[in-house]
């Protein structure tokens, strides 16, 4: 069982990028996905959520209008677009699966989002 994310970086304010979470070892389309982040010195906290079929998402008030959260569950994909990078986004961003009938979740390992001039 794996999530891997990709797709992390150095970017300016104001810049964009997409993360990606690549799934596999599971029936990703049974599994909710979530995005996480770490910032430097603080507790992991909610970014964005979407549910197994993709017909419903909701967001941290903090990224709401910015960022995108989608998935491609024919290629076993999540992804979360980024745009109007703000310093304050700088964090460890994580991919979040969860299937909660069953009671199982799983983690990425993380990818560094630095926003900085």
């Amino acid at each position: 069982v794996q999530l891997v994310e990709s797709g992390g970086g150095l970017v300016q304010p104001g810049g964009s990028l997409r993360l990606s979470c690549a799934a596999s070892g599971f029936t990703f389309s049974r599994y909710a996905m979530s995005w996480f982040r770490q910032p430097p010195g603080k507790e992991r906290e909610l970014v964005a959520r979407i549910t197994s079929t993709g017909d419903m998402t909701n967001y941290a008030d903090s990224v709401k209008g910015r960022f995108t959260i989608s998935r491609d569950n024919a290629k076993n994909t999540g992804y979360l677009q980024m745009n109007s990078l703000k310093p304050e986004d700088t964090a460890v961003y994580f991919c979040h699966a969860n299937w909660v009938l069953v009671g199982r979740e799983y983690w990425g390992q993380g990818t560094q989002v630095t926003v900085s001039s």
